[in-house]
Parts: C-alpha cells; structure tokens; sequence
C-alpha cells in the first residue's frame, strides 16, 4: 500500500505540476475528421475597410459567429444525454436490483449526476479542456470566468473540428458535464444494494477530479482546427494537447474517457466493498424487468445525442454517428440474443437490453470514425463479447460486480476502441483522420496503417485501465478510512431504500 500511494503522488505530481494558466478557449475532443467538411454559411463576411487617406489600410480580420443550427443541435444532444442518465441509466439500474434497493440506485444516479454537474462547472471544465499540460488543464475557466462578457453581451467561442467554424463555449461546456455525470453514474452499478450512500459521494468527488478530469483531458483536448494557421507551427501546437491527443488516438464520443474509464472504476470497488450477503446462495433476480427495457430504450434514444452531438456541428460527420448508433445497436441486440439462444436454449429481455447498451458502448469511440460496415461488424462483435463478459469472463474475476459495468462497459469499450482503429482505415470504408491540420486534407488509404492505429488504440486503453485502477483503488481505501465503505449487515439484509433513504419504492 505504501508503494500505491507513493505511485499516485508521483503521478499526480507529474500531472499537477506543470499546469499552465495561459487564457486559451477550450477545444473539442479530437478524434472525429470532420475539420474536413467546413462549412461557408458559418463565416460571416469580412467587415469593410474605412477608405484610406494615402495607403490601404490593413483588412480587417474576419468575425466568426456560431452557426443557429449548430448551436441548436449541441442543445439538443445535451438534452438527449440528461435523458440517458435520469431516467434512462436510472430506470434500466433500478429495474435490475431487487424491490428493496430500488430507489437507492434512483438516488445513488440522480444525486451522483447533479454533484458532478457542480463541480464541471467550479473546477471540472478549467481542468478538463483549458491549456495545461499533457496530463490536465489549467484554472482559465475556474467557475466558468470569461466565458461569457456582461458587459459586452457577448459570449466566447469553442471550436469545432472545422476550421473556421465554432459553438458558444458554454454550449460545448454544457454538453461535456452530461458526459462527466453521465461517466461518474455508470460506475454505481458495480457495487449497488451494499454502499453507503455518503461514499458514494465522496468517491465520486474524488474519482471525477483525479480521474475523469485527467483522462478526458488526455483524450479530448487539444487547439483546435485554427490554431494551425501553418506547418511551422504544427508542432507547437500538437505539443499543447493531451497526451492520448498527440499520439494520435482515436476516441469520438468516450471508449476511453467514459466507458473504460469508469468499468474500471466499478470493477475495484466491486472488489474492495465485497460481495452482497447471499450473494451465489441467494436468488437476486431483477425485480422488474419492464423498468430496464424502458430504461434501456430511453438509453438508446438519449445516446444519439451523445454521439451524433459529439461531431458538435450539424454535419455529415454527425449523421455518420446518427445510423452508426442505430446499426451497432441493433446488431448487438440480434447477436447477443443468438448467442443466449445457443447458450441456453432461449433468448430473454434481460439479453436483449443488455445487448443494446453493449452495441451503445461499442460504437461511441467509433460513431463518426468507421463506416457503416464497420459499425454493423462492431456491434455484432460487441453483442458477443459482452455476453461472454457477463457471464465467462465475470466467473473468472470472481468479483460481485451486481449490474455487470465491467462485463458490458469495460468489455465493449475495449472492443469498440479496438476496432476503431481497423475500420478507420479508408480501404475499409472508414472516414480515416485528418492527417494535416494546416490545410484540413484527410490521410490516404494507402498512407493508413490498420497495425499501427490498433496499437496507438491499445496503448489509449491501456493508460485508462492503469490510470482508473490506481485512482479508484486509492479513492475507495480514503473513503473507507473515514466514513467506511459499507452498510451494516443488517441494513444491506433490510434493504438501503428504508435503512439510508427512510422511504420505499413500492406499498402495499
């Protein structure tokens, strides 16, 4: 243990250290190429010059305003992805526990979901998305200052992946707190019906901030499209991003930052809080199965905006990740639900939702980066694998993770970032990536190395699970060094609605 925590200080020293306070505009994350579809209704004319006396006068610059639709869209997706956390992400846990833990999960979702949001705004954004270092921001937008000028009327701007082309910041602020909560929730389902209520607060604090932050800070940030103004300054530029960015990964709406990240995250804790009473002796079956496939479709509906919305213009890259999140889904359905029958002789509902978010999880590092070969290919995969995750690979871990967030999040994030970067590849109908950002030009089919995109994928996925592991495993032993972890033996057996909440989901 002294050697763990000796690790994290290192690292977190590493990470913290040399965090600059440079005022920069907070960029988008960048593995979708859509810088290569820019788009001429959002350039404004250039303002006219004054008539000059004896010389012309210097032009004047350009005035770049955010495009209606596109800002509207990014409100939409926002919303769309609230609606995958309360209700959807909520109903479809709850629906899995049984009745006396019902609302525990509500609260433990919802509650864990409005904390984050706090804190994006405080803290979370400044760290996640402002110019640091590779690992982490700096404090530029520390209780979101400068985002917007009272005075003035006037808002500042966040780039997309076009050059040219911007959303209102607070738009794309807004949109990446529902990712940060969203990301935090997921995490509730490892250890549901046995934590205390104030852990998992405490935990999320302290996992958002040195663990979310960080990897979405790696992943996600980097200049922006117009800050490469020409080759003599690529370099510069590149060396101001994450450190996931420069290498080139791939990740368009969260493999790594929020599904990997936080199975991970759920599968320590499985781990440390322990195993329910009864658990393997006991029946634990789902206590209602209607609420999680309501829960599941609200999920599917909602994750629409959270891939379509994270292309964050009103674009062809956003109806790519629009029909690659209704394919991937739908053939892992049909998979996991083949697989089931093969297995045990019928397919059941339960299979069949929990096949959905397995091609949901999947394809969001692939939405807009694949064609639609290869989401279909990544969703049949993703229904199989995560099948065997749920059932095989759980067996062989040994641990009480209740609502399977390893065996589905964890399992089809690593296979969707996997795959991500074979059907990147042009030659396999992919969209690739931009390969120089000066003139936006995409790379070729004969340039594209499957080999190589793979291992810089792996070696992003790797860096999650180390990261999340080492966090989470320090955060739950300071969480259960001061107020304990787990319920007493006689409130998990009563049930956490009455014993933590004083309240019952259902009478009579």
């Amino acid at each position: 243990m002294k050697k763990l925590f000796a690790s994290l200080a290192l690292g977190l020293t590493l990470c913290f250290g040399g965090a600059a306070l440079a005022q920069t505009a907070p960029v988008a994350p960048a593995a979708a190429p859509a810088a290569a579809e820019a788009k001429a209704d959002a350039k404004p004319a250039v303002a006219p010059a004054t008539a000059p006396a004896a010389a012309p006068a210097a032009e004047a610059a350009p005035v770049i305003v955010p495009n209606k639709g596109d800002t509207a869209w990014m409100m939409v997706s926002t919303i769309l992805v609230i609606m995958m956390v309360v209700p959807g992400l909520a109903l479809f846990y709850g629906g899995l526990v049984r009745s006396k833990n019902m609302l525990s999960v509500l609260m433990q979702v919802m509650v864990t979901f409005s904390l984050v949001t706090v804190l994006w705004f405080i803290y979370g954004y400044s760290l996640a998305f402002t110019e640091g270092n590779a690992y982490i921001g700096g404090l530029d937008r520390l209780f979101m200052k400068g985002i917007w000028d009272n005075e003035a009327g006037t808002f500042a701007n966040a780039a997309t992946f076009s050059k040219g082309v911007v959303i209102p910041e607070i738009t794309f602020a807004g949109f990446q707190a529902t990712f940060a909560g969203i990301t935090c929730a997921l995490i509730v389902g490892a250890f549901a019906e046995r934590i205390k209520f104030s852990a998992v607060l405490i935990f999320m604090t302290l996992w958002f901030t040195f663990s979310y932050l960080p990897i979405a800070h790696m992943v996600w940030f980097w200049m922006g499209p117009d800050a490469y103004t020409a080759k003599e300054v690529v370099d510069e530029m590149n060396g101001k991003a994450g450190m996931i960015w420069q290498w080139g990964a791939l990740d368009f709406a969260g493999g790594t930052v929020v599904h990997i990240n936080a199975a991970v995250a759920g599968l320590v804790g499985a781990f440390m809080i322990g195993k329910r009473i009864g658990y393997g002796r006991e029946a634990m079956t789902p206590h209602s199965l209607t609420l999680t496939m309501v829960g599941a479709s609200l999920l599917w509906v909602g994750w629409f905006g959270f891939n379509a919305g994270s292309a964050l213009e009103a674009n062809g890259f956003a109806a790519l990740a629009f029909v690659n999140t209704l394919l991937a889904t739908a053939a892992a359905v049909l998979a996991w639900c083949v697989g089931e029958a093969l297995m045990r002789g019928k397919a059941s509902m339960l299979g069949a939702a929990s096949g959905a978010v397995a091609g949901l999880v999947a394809i969001t590092p692939a939405a807009g980066n694949v064609g639609i070969g290869g989401g279909l290919v990544i969703g049949i995969v993703a229904g199989f694998a995560c099948l065997w995750g749920v059932n095989g690979l759980k067996k062989m871990l040994g641990a009480d993770d209740t609502l399977d967030v390893f065996g589905v999040h964890g399992v089809g994030g690593i296979v969707g970032a996997l795959l991500t970067g074979v059907f990147n590849s042009p030659a396999l109908g992919g969209p690739g990536f931009v390969a120089d950002w000066t003139t936006a030009t995409m790379v070729t089919a004969a340039d594209y190395s499957i080999a190589a995109q793979v291992w810089t994928q792996a070696k992003a996925v790797l860096v999650t699970i180390v990261w999340s592991g080492v966090v989470s495993l320090v955060a739950f032993k300071l969480v259960d060094l001061t107020v304990g972890l787990r319920v007493s033996e006689e409130a998990e057996r009563e049930g956490l609605d009455i014993t933590s909440h004083g309240e019952t989901a259902y009478h009579g």
